[in-house]
């Protein structure tokens, strides 16, 4: 049983803000606590109803979104889907770390996507506030104290880390994705290829350009088309012809070329 999702739709557009209203609502576990056509609105309900998820228009009368985000504090900002007709605020939406990133025109599958998207940010986030208890508990405990500090909200990520999150324009959608979803990625002609649990997205880009927005730390290119995903792999193997082949932990194969073997070793041996 999921707890209720308390969301506030901010949209021009009435006829959009009507249907996002609607299709929402016909979740038990969702509560729509306001709507609002422009930036002022939308700061005065974010603060005064503290909605978990925003469906915000990034295009708004007197205001774009992110100029809406910037008017509240940290401890204010919700979990946000941007919705606009355009796809190129899709980057800055990252620098918000938005949740997801809906272009219109969208269908009912796709908006309830993006809902679910923000109920699990909202269940990461709730987890980290819990742990950070947790540990501030265990420090009274050991210090003797008798009272226990409430945990801080955590602080937005700086915006240094938007290489956590990958924006991928596949068949009319922009996607956002948190980088840990993906598996592996392979050229394909001129596109490249992302395997994301079990679903593949097609992205036109060059490898070298894709490579250069992937974080170094948790991405590693093991062929001259492929790119794995560090935390996936669960083992290398060697084949009788000396051939290299990464093992992923779905059981996916993927060949290690020659150029790449060493680096992948070195990574292996120091247990990262």
């Amino acid at each position: 049983m999921h707890d209720t999702l308390r969301i506030l739709v901010v949209d021009d557009d009435p006829g959009t803000r009507r249907g996002i209203v609607r299709l929402l609502s016909r979740h038990d576990a969702v509560e729509i606590v306001g709507d609002a056509e422009d930036g002022r609105s939308a700061v005065r309900l974010i603060r005064e109803k503290r909605p978990d998820l925003v469906f915000l228009d990034v295009d708004l009368p007197d205001a774009d979104g992110f100029a809406v985000l910037e008017q509240l504090d940290a401890e204010d900002r919700p979990e946000v889907v941007f919705v606009t007709a355009y796809d190129q605020y899709a980057v800055r939406a990252f620098e918000f770390h938005a949740v997801d990133y809906l272009l219109k025109p969208f269908d009912a599958p796709r908006l309830l996507a993006a809902m679910d998207r923000g109920r699990e940010a909202i269940r990461r986030r709730r987890a980290l506030e819990l742990n950070a208890r947790l540990v501030a508990l265990v420090d009274t405990m050991r210090e003797g104290r008798e009272t226990v500090p409430s945990a801080p909200r955590p602080e937005p990520a700086p915006l240094s880390e938007a290489r956590h999150h990958v924006v991928v324009k596949n068949a009319g959608e922009v996607i956002v994705l948190r980088a840990e979803e993906i598996d592996w990625i392979e050229a394909d002609g001129d596109y490249m290829k992302f395997h994301v649990g079990g679903r593949s997205l097609l992205q036109r880009e060059t490898m070298a350009s894709l490579e250069a927005r992937l974080d170094p730390l948790l991405f590693r290119r093991i062929h001259r088309s492929t790119i794995v995903n560090l935390d996936r792999v669960a083992k290398l193997t060697t084949a009788y012809n000396g051939e290299h082949v990464v093992q992923l932990k779905d059981g996916t194969r993927l060949k290690v070329s020659k150029g790449y073997q060493e680096g992948l070793q070195e990574w292996l041996r120091a247990g990262l």
